[in-house]
């Protein structure tokens, strides 16, 4: 089948090619009987056909104008899957949930393109769209990236961002191997269980986001001196002594905090403003 098309560097495509790790992705995602999935590029329906027999209704997502016409004949059979023709970034995802996924819990399951994961995943997120999961499989570095905990190496503003919304894990790894054309990397399949209300409490979402964004701009900075050059209206001391106040060092590094502490100290600064 995949010899009837060539892969578009530009989409980012990988098929898979190993029956058991769609599988594996369905089994791991949690997804049953009651829900709708939003599937993101189902390529040649690996995924895709491993729900099928699973979930109440699968929505699949595809840029690929010359996958559309391969896509509708293979999904025939199943009436629980339909196709739609599209850029997800350009989705308008409040639309197509209350239209094809009426009074249904939703759950995303993709395989993602390497060169867009963190967009993908921030539209899913921001727009509180009320997911249960996302499971997702992505290059194996940035599912290490987007698991790492407060402190190690692979800790940044993508990964405290993604606390506020749900807790991540980390599924499994897959090999290369198992994809065509063969990727130069890894891949890692996470699931991002999402809260149903945040479970901080957050004064100003937007500040929120600013306050880690600017922690990590200039990773080796200093928190208080990477706030106070976001935030011309505080001083390295003003920082330093909100920090204090909260029972953290003044010099303490924005890789060291959690997500909740970031929440603390966005708080404090709505406050003083």
């Amino acid at each position: 089948m995949s010899e009837q098309f060539h892969k578009k560097k530009q989409y980012g495509q990988n098929f898979l090619t190993n029956p058991a790790i769609p599988q594996r992705i369905v089994k791991e995602s949690g997804i049953d009987e009651t829900c709708g999935v939003l599937e993101i590029g189902p390529g040649l329906g690996a995924l895709t056909l491993q729900l099928a027999p699973v979930a109440k209704k699968i929505v699949a997502v595809e840029i690929d104008h010359e996958l559309i016409d391969p896509l509708t004949e293979i999904f025939a059979p199943y009436p629980n899957i339909s196709l739609v023709e599209n850029d997800i970034m350009k989705v308008d995802l409040e639309a197509l949930l209350s239209e094809r996924f009426p009074d249904m819990p939703v759950c995303v399951c993709a395989n993602l393109p390497y060169y867009i994961t963190t967009p993908i995943l921030m539209k899913l997120l921001e727009g509180k769209h009320g997911f249960r999961s996302i499971t997702v499989m992505v290059q194996k570095e940035v599912a290490e990236r987007l698991c790492s905990k407060s402190g190690e190496d692979g800790y940044g503003a993508i990964t405290a961002s993604i606390g506020y919304y749900g807790k991540v894990k980390r599924l499994f790894t897959v090999t290369a191997g198992n994809f065509s054309p063969k990727p130069k990397v890894d891949s890692a399949v996470i699931r991002i269980d999402l809260y149903e209300k945040p479970i901080f409490h957050v004064e100003n979402e937007e500040l929120l986001f600013e306050v880690i964004k600017a922690a990590f701009l200039q990773r080796r900075k200093t928190l208080s001196n990477a706030l106070a050059a976001y935030f011309p209206a505080f001083t390295k001391e003003d920082i330093g002594d909100i920090l204090v106040s909260l029972g953290l060092r003044a010099d303490i590094r924005g890789e060291m905090l959690s997500t909740q502490q970031f929440a603390l100290v966005a708080n404090e600064i709505e406050k003083r403003k």
